[in-house]
């Protein structure tokens, strides 16, 4: 599980680090907050594609727009696409839902039982506590994931 969590902020890292190269598509998405995307590609040719929340490949969600500045603080650190404005982006977890590392997705929904895989065990509001299980919380919008091995 420590490698899935690892991997998340490395995947956060690479889409920010991507952008800074300009590997991004010229064209801004037209997105707001609550909706829903893909990120697909290698590091060095990423894509970002929006989707419907329900698909399976829709492995992002578009947490707040920022026209100046940076994502809200105070709880996990958020993906980014910049272009006019920054997207700041968490993932499109759903409770009872396992996730595995991809290296063309980044983030893969998979069937529970996958080694090496997560579960989303609850979704919550903020502040929300996880018991013993791990929490990754975000600010904005005020959610808490609580994650356990999902090949466990």
């Amino acid at each position: 599980m420590r490698r899935i969590l690892l991997a998340l902020g490395a995947v956060a890292l690479a889409l920010v680090g991507a952008y800074a190269l300009g590997l991004f598509d010229s064209e801004p998405p037209q997105v707001a907050a609550g909706q829903c995307a893909s990120i697909s590609g290698s590091t060095e040719a990423p894509r970002f594609t929006t989707l419907d929340c329900g698909s399976d490949q829709a492995n992002v969600k578009v947490a707040k727009v920022v026209e100046q500045g940076p994502c809200p603080v105070g709880g996990a650190t958020y993906s980014t696409y910049t272009a006019d404005a920054t997207l700041c982006l968490i993932p499109n977890f759903v409770e009872g839902s396992c996730y595995g590392q991809d290296q063309e997705s980044g983030l893969l929904k998979v069937p529970c039982g996958t080694a090496q895989s997560v579960k989303v065990t609850k979704v919550l509001g903020a502040g929300a506590a996880c018991g013993e299980q791990r929490a990754v919380a975000y600010p904005e919008p005020a959610v808490t994931f609580c994650l356990a091995k999902g090949d466990a």
